[in-house]
This record gives C-alpha cells, structure tokens and sequence, in this order.
C-alpha cells in the first residue's frame, strides 16, 4: 500500500468547504485513503493547527480521518535546510525555512507520495516526490 502525505492546503480545503478546491481535494483525499495510508507530519499538523483555537478543535476537526502521524527524520530536516539553501541562492526572499521544505524533504526521504494542491515548489525542489496534484 502507497503512503500518502496529505498537505495542509488539502486539509484546509475540506475542513472550510473551500468553494474553489472543495471538490478536488475531498475527491483527492478519498482515494487516498481508500487505495492506501494517509499521514500527515508535524509541520503540517501545526500549519492546520492555526486556523482552530484549540488542539481539541483540531483533534475534531481531524477526527473524521484515520490518518498516521508520523515524525520528520533528521536527514529529512538536513535535505530541508540544504533545499531551503538553494531556494535562497534562487531569489527566495523567506527568512525562515518554509513548511514546504519541511514537507517536501520529509516525503522524498520516506519515499511518501505527497498529496497537494501546490505543486511547483515541490516539482521545483523535490522531483522525485510522487506528486497527487491538479495539472
């Protein structure tokens, strides 16, 4: 069974009915989750967590899913700071590391299919990630 990492921008979508993306990323993270594992990590776990007061309304609002929690390895953190690196020798402007490249090291580390619905960053910096994305 494929291991499927589902982005925050896909759990946003689903949990505030987006008008836009409800369709696509509800449809998305059903096959997901009927064709193998879905996960989520704990930079996107606290990405989502910022639109709920609590961590019992995130608890609820990710209670509907049977979704694994798993850790981000070391060498996912290490590919993230040397993508994040690139990224800057590019023009990018963050300060910080991005939660993509977080996400993005963490799938191509683990060899985790990445479900998102904002892809070039990841097909940017991370093409071996099998990507679930719209073209």
């Amino acid at each position: 069974m494929a291991q499927v990492l589902v982005d925050t921008n896909v759990l946003i979508d689903v949990a505030t009915e987006d008008p836009q993306w409800l369709d696509w990323s509800s449809r998305k993270l059903a096959d997901a989750m009927a064709t193998g594992r879905v996960a989520v990590n704990p930079v996107i776990y606290a990405e989502f967590s910022v639109y709920y007061a609590t961590i019992e309304e995130v608890e609820a609002a990710l209670s509907g899913f049977d979704f694994q929690r798993l850790a981000i390895p070391y060498e996912a953190a290490f590919l993230a700071g040397k993508v994040f690196k690139q990224y800057r020798a590019r023009g990018g402007a963050r300060n910080a590391p991005l939660p993509d490249f977080f996400v993005g090291a963490h799938a191509a580390v683990e060899e985790l299919t990445l479900l998102t619905r904002n892809a070039k960053r990841y097909r940017d910096y991370f093409p071996k990630v099998k990507l679930i994305a719209p073209r």
